[in-house]
């Protein structure tokens, strides 16, 4: 494999990088705009299945989106700007 194969492999795993880290912060703002409008709803509808308070359901739901938000970061968004500072120090 070549330098310039390199660099463009390099370079097309940033980008895949990049997209994956904008949609789950788009998942995460859907969620959470969700969860201000019709938490109600979704605490009834879960409600049925389990025994949970609504404290207990905001609390996994928070975590839920804790979670999510540092996988994000972890698996996504560092990844993205390793690739691109070992680039950046190639040129």
């Amino acid at each position: 494999m070549t330098k310039d194969e390199l660099n463009n492999l390099l370079d097309a795993v940033a980008g895949v990088c990049l997209r994956c880290f904008v949609l789950s912060v788009c998942l995460l703002l859907f969620s959470f705009v969700f969860y201000l409008l019709a938490a109600d709803w979704a605490y009834s509808f879960h409600s049925r299945w389990f025994e949970i308070t609504r404290h207990d359901f905001g609390l996994m739901y928070y975590y839920a989106m804790a979670f999510m938000k540092i996988v994000s970061f972890l698996f996504f968004l560092i990844p993205f700007v390793s690739i691109k500072l070992i680039l950046r120090k190639k040129e």
